[in-house]
């Protein structure tokens, strides 16, 4: 794949995820093996039409679009509250479905905190919202060393979740990101991508975090049970299940279903797997029927050119 399909392959992939997750958010495992989502719905908890993505794909769009002008952590905020504010990126001109961490930390940013201490910093402050919008900084792999792509994605995670957990949730979703943007199969990527951030990880700033990684830094996340996969709100619960549906599928769709019917936060686990997914399929290699009911297919193909312009 070229660059630019592969920039289109995530965006899509995140988008696709999050739409197909957002009309049973909430539903229980339970109910969803036995009514599974196996197409895109309309309606349901939300009651927005089939192809709506959610604040998921919105803050990613915004983040994406900002990399196209650069990296400025006060500018990918001013996008956040625009989003906020003005229904900047979203589906349909309507905002739903704000994170409590997201929502507090844009009021801190618009009372004049910088960027970077606008997040949560509190133990509490772990849920997924910034490991959902993060995938766009892999795109920027190429123009920067990998040791300064982290800490951004460290900054970036920050705006909204500046605990070290949460920074450290989207530092190895990054790097695992990275690796299959080169050419790497899912294992090789899940097992270098956790190789690659081993040393960062082990410096006095979040080596007393990563015992809460230990399922994931064991390399055998895919080897665990269906029912020892939590798939909440929670920062390492959405980066496990990810992984595990990732490592246990064979095909975008089939990746990106088994996250939503797991339950739970549906469209942010299934957004999250999906841009990995997206980027290893290819956007050739997910339902048309998908693609063309998206909202905004055109305005989310024009984002991926312009972001592939800049990071060649």
């Amino acid at each position: 794949m070229s660059n630019e399909t592969k920039i289109l392959s995530g965006l899509m992939g995140v988008c696709i995820g999050d739409a197909l997750g957002v009309p049973v958010e909430f539903t229980n495992r339970a109910e969803l093996e036995k009514s599974p989502v196996t197409s895109m719905r309309g309606y349901g908890t939300w009651d927005v039409p089939a192809g709506t993505w959610s604040d998921d794909s919105s803050l990613t769009f915004c983040l994406a679009e900002s990399l196209c002008d650069g990296f400025s952590l006060s500018a990918i905020a001013n996008s956040f509250c625009r989003w906020y504010d003005n229904s900047y990126w979203t589906a349909h001109g309507e905002v739903f479905d704000i994170g409590n961490t997201t929502f507090l930390a844009i009021v801190d940013f618009k009372r004049g905190a910088p960027a970077v201490q606008a997040g949560g910093k509190s133990e509490n402050s772990n849920g997924n919202g910034s490991l959902m919008r993060i995938l766009p900084m892999a795109f920027c792999h190429k123009s920067l060393s990998f040791e300064e792509l982290i800490s951004r994605t460290h900054q970036v995670s920050c705006i909204t979740h500046a605990h070290p957990r949460s920074q450290i949730a989207c530092g190895i979703y990054i790097s695992i990101a990275v690796e299959l943007l080169s050419g790497a199969d899912l294992q090789t990527a899940y097992r270098e991508g956790l190789t690659k951030v081993e040393s960062i990880y082990s410096t006095p700033e979040f080596a007393s975090e990563m015992h809460h990684f230990t399922r994931v830094t064991s390399g055998k996340i895919a080897t665990l049970p269906i029912d020892e996969i939590r798939s909440g709100g929670y920062v390492i619960d959405t980066l496990e299940a990810s992984l595990w549906c990732l490592l246990n599928s064979s095909s975008y769709d089939e990746t990106v279903l088994k996250a939503v019917n797991l339950g739970g936060d549906t469209d942010t686990t299934a957004a999250v797997t999906g841009g990995l997914a997206g980027i290893y399929y290819g956007v050739e290699n997910i339902k048309s029927e998908w693609i063309e009911q998206i909202a905004r297919k055109n305005d989310i193909i024009d984002l991926a050119q312009r972001l592939k312009s800049i990071y060649k």
